[in-house]
């Protein structure tokens, strides 16, 4: 795991969750993109907020980035996390892929960072160790472990936005043991 300290404050929400934490979580991506909302609070997981943000593949890529980038702002601005959790860019065969989704994560930790939220970043691995039990873990197993972990009561059609909840999951987790500062 990696932070990227920028500043520190006093949540904007301390008075709503005393003794909690409240993470906005990312699956970063230019044509699906998974957002959610996580808190703990009293030692349970509560999902807030989850939603897949798709951008169409006829769009300019900086349109695609612009809708990205936006929706991330007004969930900032609606939710006030403490901090964000994104996942790490993982090596693909496809590099203009790989390029473009770097440019997201780039997009994404600078909207944060502009709110001045603190940012944590996950391997694939470690959010699939955190939240299934195992980094080996496919789609299909976290799923099942993310119901068993938090309750999830909308219908979730992309993976992207179970992996975004994984991420909450997984920082809400480490949060009280090596994300601390």
């Amino acid at each position: 795991m990696t932070t990227l300290k920028v500043c520190t404050r006093m949540p904007n929400n301390a008075h709503d969750t005393i003794g909690g934490m409240k993470v906005l979580a990312i699956d970063p991506g230019y044509g699906r993109c998974g957002m959610a909302v996580v808190e703990k609070n009293g030692g349970k997981e509560i999902l807030l907020h989850s939603t897949c943000v798709e951008t169409s593949a006829n769009a300019d890529f900086a349109m695609r980035l612009a809708t990205i980038v936006s929706k991330c702002s007004s969930l900032l601005q609606i939710h006030q996390p403490d901090c964000v959790a994104i996942e790490k860019l993982y090596m693909t065969k496809n590099q203009k892929t790989a390029m473009r989704v770097a440019e997201v994560r780039g997009a994404l930790i600078n909207c944060a960072t502009n709110y001045g939220v603190e940012v944590f970043e996950y391997t694939p691995g470690e959010v699939k160790s955190a939240a299934a039990g195992w980094g080996g873990a496919d789609k299909q197993q976290m799923a099942t472990m993310l119901h068993a972990l938090i309750d999830i009561q909308k219908v979730i059609k992309h993976d992207d936005e179970y992996d975004a909840i994984a991420i909450g999951v997984t920082h809400l987790a480490r949060s009280g043991s090596s994300a601390r500062k």
